[in-house]
């Protein structure tokens, strides 16, 4: 577990607070989830991350977010993904965006959403600061 430090603006309070990062357990994933974050590392994806979006959104529980180096590994990246979760778990996207520029793609299935960027673009965009308040998915080490 993270610990961060954060000092008081109180100035009576001294002693320097402790603020926990809790993190969602992989296990409490849903299958499909955990099959898409696995498709996406069988496909060399990097900067892989999760969010859980539970306690801050209503319409999505979890963000997986992964980068490919270039437009064939991003497409690569979201074939698999496609394929796997609809032979093995019969899931089906509620849509895809993004994949023929393969800058930024966008698999919806409605209760969690896989987001693959080229590396610039997710540079650019930065999912992970603009949704700093939701709690991160502790992935595997071997992932």
């Amino acid at each position: 577990m993270e610990e961060l430090k954060e000092k008081s603006l109180n100035p009576e309070v001294r002693d320097t607070l402790l603020v926990t990062e809790t993190k969602t357990p992989f296990a409490e994933l849903d299958e499909t989830v955990k099959l898409a974050i696995h498709c996406a590392a069988d496909k060399k994806a990097v900067k892989m991350t999760a969010l859980d979006l539970r306690e801050i959104a209503s319409f999505t529980e979890f963000f997986v977010i992964a980068s490919g180096t270039n437009q064939r590994q991003v497409q690569a990246i979201t074939d698999e993904i496609n394929e796997q979760l609809k032979k093995q778990l019969s899931s089906r996207p509620v849509r895809i965006e993004g994949y023929n520029t393969a800058e930024w793609v966008l698999m919806d299935y409605g209760d969690f959403v896989v987001h693959i960027f080229e590396q610039k673009a997710r540079e650019f965009y930065d999912l992970e600061r603009l949704w700093r308040d939701a709690k991160k998915v502790d992935l595997p080490e071997e992932i």
